[in-house]
């Protein structure tokens, strides 16, 4: 028999090589430390979906005016959002290192299997960057409250009010009442009315001297 030909023996040996407990353990370890971590992240989620309590207390309710006030629903889809993407990165994180350490203990060689996911994941890079663009800036719009649900919010594109803000799509309903599906990562400049003290123009004319509007002075 040729020397190099695998026997039942070899096959064996490294068998008795793979160190099951080591798996098990790891899996274990993965799992508890997951459902800690998702349990923490769910539990802040809720917290600051509802609201902070601090400071509807009496010697604190003076302050409430200097904040501006969120809608129970643009908070709560605020904090959601944050929370989904916090558990799919944990996800992915745990899960990884849980593989690499499983595939360690079965003695197979991971640094080419590592080299070839690094190299994979700049193709998808480079394919998806538009997608991750989108994403990116989805998760700068919800962190910093650029807008919200309920806000009137002026683009290059359209005017309307945000009924939906998700991490790839923000949605608006034009003045009109069309239904608008902005990429994220394509809003270079927004300006929200809802924020600040906006005065429409017509008002603005009003309030100026006689209560004629400019173009009626202009056409005198």
């Amino acid at each position: 028999m040729n020397a190099s030909t695998p026997t039942i023996q070899d096959a064996a040996e490294e068998a008795a090589k793979i160190d099951l407990g080591a798996i098990l353990v790891t899996l274990g370890v993965g799992v508890v430390i997951w459902i800690v971590l998702r349990f923490i992240i769910l539990r802040i989620t809720r917290r600051v979906a509802k609201g902070s309590s601090f400071f509807r207390n009496a010697p604190f309710k003076w302050v409430q005016p200097a904040f501006r006030a969120l809608d129970h629903e643009r908070r709560s889809q605020r904090a959601h959002t944050i929370g989904s993407l916090l558990t799919s990165l944990l996800s992915v994180v745990v899960a990884g290192i849980v593989i690499i350490y499983v595939l360690k203990f079965l003695n197979v060689d991971i640094a080419p299997l590592l080299t070839s996911v690094g190299i994979l994941g700049v193709v998808i890079g480079f394919g998806a960057q538009q997608l991750i663009r989108d994403f990116l800036a989805g998760i700068f719009i919800t962190i910093e409250d650029q807008y919200g649900i309920g806000d009137v919010i002026v683009t290059a594109e359209v005017v309307g009010t945000v009924e939906s803000v998700g991490l790839r799509i923000t949605r608006l309903r034009a003045e009109d009442g069309a239904i608008w599906y902005l990429r994220n990562g394509e809003i270079l400049r927004v300006g929200n009315r809802s924020q600040g003290d906006y005065v429409p123009v017509e008002d603005k004319d009003k309030d100026n001297g006689s209560g004629v509007s400019a173009e009626e002075r202009s056409s005198e």
